[in-house]
């Protein structure tokens, strides 16, 4: 596949035919790659984005269901549904300061979004995982789950708050047939990806045509950006047999980020 290519054959054999899939942040990205991906193997998927209309579009991709809210808000995760099966929580943003100068109100709200918000779905979840002897979740962590950068101190703390949840919901689900796990992405070509570009060049004091090179890939042994299928493609993995022994982990998506 060359850098341009944003297609990902589908390897895995996956099967969840009368399941159903709730994914946050399916509008666009690496969430919209995994409502697709699990659409095609026979999943009902519930598509959650802030933004209601890139929820509706993916959703009638899909032949889902499309919910839009803000999960930073009180009650938001009670109007989503809890009897689902497989539950992807991808939704993210980005704000990038130095710590002293990082607003604390928006700290909050990307803890909210990125922590609160998967402990609440995946709270609600469970007890229908539970009673049916089966559940996969699925958490779009990020090599910042595992590592760390300068000026993103936000989304650096939600990522490794999050990775202590999965971890939690590995152990207590194991008995009932539900596994938990994180999927730590470097740089994948998204929105959030592309927004960051301004803001890192700001904050480096660099162009932002020098930001993918010299910021953006450069622990990186592979010089790409990671595309969004190919992240979906792992989580169709880790919802298949051939993973049901697979939980508490963290798989790096990274091009060697982590290697070093």
């Amino acid at each position: 596949m060359t850098a341009q290519s944003g297609t990902v054959p589908h390897v895995v054999a996956l099967d969840l035919a009368g399941r159903t899939a709730l994914v946050t942040g399916g509008g666009s990205g690496i969430g919209r790659a995994c409502a697709l991906r699990l659409a095609a193997a026979g999943a009902t998927v519930v598509v959650v984005d802030r933004d209601l209309g890139a929820a509706q579009r993916v959703a009638d991709e899909t032949g889902g269901r499309a919910v839009g809210v803000d999960l930073a808000e009180p009650g938001a995760v009670e109007r989503l549904d809890a009897g689902v099966d497989v539950v992807v929580n991808n939704a993210g943003l980005q704000h990038v300061a130095p710590v002293p100068e990082f607003p604390a109100e928006r700290f909050a709200y990307i803890q909210k979004v990125m922590v609160e918000a998967p402990f609440l779905i995946i709270r609600r979840a469970l007890p229908h995982m539970y009673a049916r002897g089966w559940g996969r979740v699925v958490n779009i962590s990020s090599v910042h789950g595992l590592r760390a950068s300068a000026y993103k101190s936000a989304y650096v703390a939600a990522k490794h708050a999050l990775e202590g949840l999965s971890k939690v919901v590995a152990l207590e689900g194991a008995a009932h047939g539900v596994t938990a796990n994180c999927i730590n992405p470097a740089y994948v070509r998204t929105p959030l990806v592309e927004g960051q570009i301004a803001a890192q060049a700001a904050s480096h004091g660099i162009p932002e045509s020098e930001v993918v090179e010299k910021i953006m890939l450069a622990r990186a042994a592979i010089k790409r950006l990671i595309e969004p299928a190919e992240v979906a493609e792992l989580m169709a993995y880790l919802c298949s047999p051939a993973a049901a022994f697979i939980t508490g982990t963290s798989i790096a998506v990274d091009g060697g980020w982590t290697a070093n």
